[in-house]
């Protein structure tokens, strides 16, 4: 019993260590003081960068831009995942013609049905063609879908309300760039050009399907609209206004630099009819090109279809429907404006 209150006693006895200071140098309270004075020196420092208005400009374009497509991407991937989940490949079969060429133009006539923006039409085509549809009726779907739905139809005509032809314009110049575009690629396309999406093997029903091609493809589109946004935002802040009004007076330059324009500013089509109503030095001609070419090739649809489809497809494709736009609404705008 004694000794193991002897015990007892030792045990309770403090530890050398006790009460001497440790030979490492305490670490945290010196990266704590250390990030204090950073975000002291930061706030000094980097004020008056952050309220500079060039920047302001830059993050209000940049937030705009990926706030008015965000909805119509997540519109475009609902209905990509329910075509990919719901959708028999023999439906479109028996929906779109048998030969390529006659099926260019009927793919391209059923954008003016489906309500969407460019954004959205990216993952609606990459479905189509990973359900087997033509790539070159895709694409013509692609480029007529945000042209030529009813949502943008009805817009031009709010924005140009006394200047009817305006809206026959847009949609006679927006089909025929897209069947246009169609027609080429089916006859000058390669298959190692373009990179045909593939969609999440199904797992059980057809909910868990939609369910899994809806996350594949609201992260690899959503990424890449992002970086189309940052791109835009900063050359919307670079490219100096003053330019625009110096060659609005030049009949085939002002067409050109407003195609640009539309590439550079990467507008929804919803709303690009509203903008281009405000260029009022420019002529109808050069208005239409920027309606014309703004929701099929803009820097935001340049980064998606990039992603989507491979940068092979987008040197190539990019080009063309540029050209074609432009050419276009130069014949349009003569005939009709």
């Amino acid at each position: 019993m004694p000794d193991r209150a002897v015990a007892d006693r030792t045990i309770e006895i403090p530890p050398d260590a006790w009460g001497r200071r440790s030979t490492v140098a305490p670490v945290m309270p010196w990266v704590f003081g250390l990030v204090i004075l950073l975000l002291l020196v930061g706030r000094i420092v980097l004020t008056p960068v952050l309220t500079a208005p060039a920047l302001q400009t830059w993050a209000t374009v940049f937030v705009a831009i990926c706030v008015q497509a965000l909805p119509f991407l997540v519109f475009g991937v609902l209905l990509s995942a329910a075509i990919t989940a719901f959708v028999p490949p023999s439906f479109w079969t028996r929906a779109l013609p048998r030969h390529p060429y006659a099926a260019v133009p009927v793919a391209g006539a059923a954008g003016a049905v489906l309500p969407g923006c460019e954004c959205a039409s990216v993952p609606v085509a990459s479905g189509l063609m990973a359900r087997g549809v033509t790539p070159a009726a895709a694409l013509a779907f692609l480029l007529s879908s945000p042209a030529i739905n009813p949502v943008v139809v009805v817009a031009t005509a709010v924005a140009f309300p006394q200047q009817p032809l305006m809206v026959v314009s847009r949609f006679c110049a927006s089909l025929a760039v897209a069947v246009l575009v169609g027609w080429v690629w089916l006859r000058f396309g390669r298959s190692s050009w373009l990179r045909v999406p593939s969609r999440p093997p199904a797992s059980g029903s057809a909910w868990a399907a939609f369910r899994d091609a809806m996350r594949h493809d609201l992260l690899h589109a959503g990424g890449f609209l992002v970086v189309g946004g940052l791109t835009a935002a900063t050359l919307n802040v670079v490219v100096p206004r003053a330019w625009l009004g110096s060659v609005a007076g030049l009949p085939v330059l002002s067409v050109i630099v407003l195609g640009l324009l539309a590439v550079l500013l990467s507008i929804c089509s919803e709303a690009d009819a509203f903008v281009a109503a405000s260029l009022t030095a420019f002529s109808p001609t050069a208005k239409l090109a920027f309606l014309v070419v703004g929701p099929m090739v803009d820097l935001k649809l340049i980064a998606l279809q990039a992603g989507t489809f491979g940068r092979s497809f987008a040197i190539r494709f990019v080009p063309l429907t540029f050209l074609l736009g432009i050419a276009a609404s130069i014949v349009v705008g003569e005939v009709l404006l």
